[in-house]
C-alpha cells in the first residue's frame, strides 16, 4: 500500500476538530485507501474497532443505504455513546440527499464524520448550503512523481519519469509491471466508469458519442487556449449537432469529475481576472495518451500539465499570467506567496532560453521567478534572478523553491 503522506498528515490535522473532513477527486486516485491508512493509526492509537463505521456506498454489501434515512438509522445504531466514534462514508454521493444524513450525524455528540466523492457537484446546492462553515475539503489527486518513484523503487529518475508521462500516476498503474496492454486495460476502465457514472448518468447525457468527442477534443489541447464556441463550431463542420450551450454544460460536468481541470487567465500588471479564454490540463497524462494519438510535439504541453497538477498538490492556487503581449505559464499563489513558472522541454538552444526568460524578465515585482526544463546542462543557473531547475529534481524536492 503506497503511503499517501500529504494527505494523512492533512487528515491527522483535521481529527477530532468540530467539521466534516470532505476527500474530494478522480476515481481510483487513492481516497479510499487514504481511509484505510489514516483507520490503522487511529487503531494504532488505541481507538477501537466499535469506534470505528466505514460505509463504501460502491458496495453492494450497503445498497439499502442508499436511502439516506437508513443509512442515519444504520449509523446512529453504531455510535458508541460516551467515546468518540469515527465515521468513514466512501462515494457518498451514490446516497441522494446524502447531505440530510451526513449533517444529523454531523450535530450528534462525540462523532466524527468523513466522506469522499468523486464529483464536485456533490458540494454544490443544498450541501453547500446545509453544511456552510461546517465542512473542510481535501482535494486528493494521482501519486505525485515523487510517490511514482519511491513506489515503483527506480533507480534511474529519468526513466522512471518517462514511465510517469507515458503511464500515467493512478496508484495501481504501479502494480501492473510497465506492462503496456494491462495499464491500457484499466485506464480504459477508469475512463469508463468516469464517462459513465460521474458525467453521463448525472447529467443525464444520452449522446455518449458526442460527449467523447468533447473529451478528445480537450485532451488534444491541453495547454492550449481553448473555446466554447470553437469546440462547437467543430463538432458542427463535421456534421454533428449540438449547440455551444451543450459543450459548455459538457465541460462543467467534465470538470466536476475532476477528469480535467479549468486554468483561467490573470493580468499580473493589472492584477486581475481575465474572462477571455482559459485553458484545460487532464488529471493524468496516462488518461491523455489513450485518448490522443502520441506526438513527441506534445512534450511541452504534458511537462507543462505535470506542473500544474504538482502546483495544486503543492496548495497553490494556479493561474496563467499575462504580462502585455506576452504569456507566463503559471502564476502561483499560496497566501501571500506568488511564484512565476515557465516551463520548456529545454532551453540549450539560445532562441529558446530567451524566449523563455522574456516573459519572466518583464514581470517587474520582486516575487521568485522560475524556468523549469529537463536540461541537466543549465540546472540551478541564475539569471539576473530567474532561476532555472530541473524539472525531475524540482518534482523530488519536498517544497516549491
Amino acid at each position: 500500500m503506497i503511503q499517501r503522506k500529504d494527505y494523512l498528515q492533512e487528515l491527522c490535522r483535521w481529527r477530532d476538530r468540530q467539521v466534516i473532513k470532505v476527500i474530494k477527486g478522480i476515481r481510483r486516485c487513492g481516497k479510499s485507501t487514504l481511509f484505510s491508512l489514516f483507520i490503522d493509526k487511529l487503531r494504532e492509537e488505541g481507538v477501537s474497532s466499535e469506534q470505528i463505521i466505514w460505509i463504501n456506498l460502491e458496495d453492494l454489501a450497503y445498497e439499502e443505504l442508499l436511502d439516506y434515512r437508513k443509512l442515519y438509522v444504520y449509523v446512529k445504531e453504531k455510535l458508541q455513546p460516551g467515546r468518540k466514534t469515527y465515521i468513514f462514508l466512501d462515494e457518498v454521493q451514490n446516497c441522494q440527499d446524502f447531505e440530510r444524513a451526513v449533517d444529523s450525524l454531523f450535530i450528534q455528540p462525540d462523532t466524527d464524520v468523513y466522506i469522499t466523492g468523486s464529483n464536485a457537484f456533490m458540494l454544490s446546492g443544498e450541501l453547500a448550503t446545509l453544511l456552510s462553515g461546517r465542512y473542510v475539503t481535501i482535494t486528493m489527486q494521482p501519486l505525485s512523481f515523487a510517490e511514482y518513484y519511491s513506489a515503483t523503487a527506480q533507480k534511474n529518475s529519468g526513466e522512471a519519469f518517462q514511465e510517469y508521462m507515458r503511464f500515467g500516476a493512478f496508484p495501481y498503474v504501479t502494480q501492473l509491471n510497465r506492462n503496456e496492454e494491462s495499464v491500457r486495460t484499466y485506464l480504459e476502465g477508469i475512463y469508463n466508469t468516469i464517462l459513465v457514472k460521474d458525467v453521463a448518468m448525472r447529467e443525464k447525457i444520452n449522446d455518449l458519442t458526442m460527449l467523447e468527442s468533447v473529451v478528445r477534443t480537450l485532451a488534444s489541447n491541453i495547454g492550449s487556449p481553448v473555446s466554447i464556441k470553437k469546440i462547437a463550431d467543430t463538432l458542427v463542420s463535421s456534421g454533428r449537432k449540438i449547440s455551444a450551450n451543450t459543450v459548455e454544460r459538457f465541460v462543467r460536468a467534465l470538470t466536476d469529475s475532476f477528469i480535467f481541470y479549468k486554468v483561467d487567465r490573470y493580468d499580473v500588471k493589472g492584477r486581475q481576472y481575465l474572462k477571455t479564454l482559459g485553458k484545460y490540463y487532464i488529471a493524468d497524462t496516462g488518461l491523455r495518451r489513450i485518448l490522443t494519438a502520441e506526438s513527441t510535439a506534445d512534450l511541452g504541453h504534458l511537462l507543462e500539465n505535470i506542473v500544474y497538477l504538482e502546483l495544486k498538490r503543492r496548495n497553490m492556487r494556479v493561474n496563467i499570467g499575462k504580462v502585455a503581449e506576452y504569456e507566463v505559464d503559471f502564476v502561483a499563489e499560496n497566501g501571500e506567496e506568488v511564484t512565476y513558472y515557465q516551463v520548456s522541454a529545454s532551453v540549450l538552444d539560445e532562441k529558446t532560453k530567451e524566449r523563455e526568460l522574456r516573459v519572466l524578465q518583464k514581470i517587474k515585482d520582486n516575487h521568485p521567478k522560475i524556468l523549469l526544463t529537463l536540461d541537466v546542462v543549465g540546472a540551478n543557473a541564475n539569471y539576473d534572478g530567474i532561476r532555472q531547475y530541473n524539472l525531475i529534481d524540482w518534482l523530488l524536492a519536498a517544497r516549491t523553491p
